[in-house]
């Protein structure tokens, strides 16, 4: 179903109301809150020094987790529809910059991590497959989404739009942000799923 150009503008006008600022403007802040927050804090859940459930049992820690990745990858999408109804309403092309080719790939490696979790939840249907061997794959490329996360921020932090807006020191200290969670959760991932120890079936 198409909407016609009048719709169009209502719906525009209705979710401008809304939302108080401009459509575009909900991208980067959808964005934002579901890699820098959501997704940060699901990895984080599960480290041994800054787990806010660290006493919780695994089991636990593993319904937040997907419970946080749930919301993350839904931001993300809902992130990626404003941005693209956006282009469209005002005729610009779509994943024409690096910040949007690296954006949507990020997404589409989210929503498919998202559904490989789904296997660790319900291992009986991944035959052939051990839960250490699951876990270990599923943190493994965890980890490839959260890199992809991190970089298509820092892209988006090289647009036009956020340069004109975040001049000089201000900008080092909002790009140093994703490095500093992206060395953490490495640190935290690679500590934890890649010894030696977890290689063993």
């Amino acid at each position: 179903m198409t909407l016609s150009v009048d719709s169009e503008s209502r719906l525009y006008s209705i979710l401008r109301r809304v939302a108080g600022v401009g459509l575009f403007s909900w991208h980067p802040f959808l964005m934002t809150f579901s890699f820098s927050f959501f997704m940060t804090e699901a990895l984080l859940i599960f480290s041994p020094d800054s787990s806010p459930i660290q006493h919780f049992s695994h089991k636990i820690k593993g319904r937040y987790h997907w419970i946080l990745q749930t919301l993350a990858t839904t931001c993300a999408l809902l992130g990626l529809a404003a941005i693209f109804y956006n282009k469209h309403l005002n005729s610009k092309p779509h994943f024409a910059t690096w910040h949007g080719l690296v954006g949507l790939l990020t997404v589409l490696f989210a929503v498919m991590q998202s559904l490989g979790g789904v296997s660790l939840l319900f291992p009986k249907l991944a035959k052939g497959w051990s839960l250490a061997k699951l876990k270990r794959y599923h943190a493994a490329s965890g980890l490839v989404g959260y890199l992809l996360g991190c970089s298509s921020l820092l892209l988006g932090m090289s647009s036009l739009w956020f340069t004109t807006a975040v001049h000089s020191l201000r900008w080092y200290l909002a790009a140093l942000c994703p490095i500093l969670s992206t060395l953490v959760i490495m640190n935290q991932v690679t500590s934890s799923y890649m010894t030696k120890k977890r290689f063993q079936t």
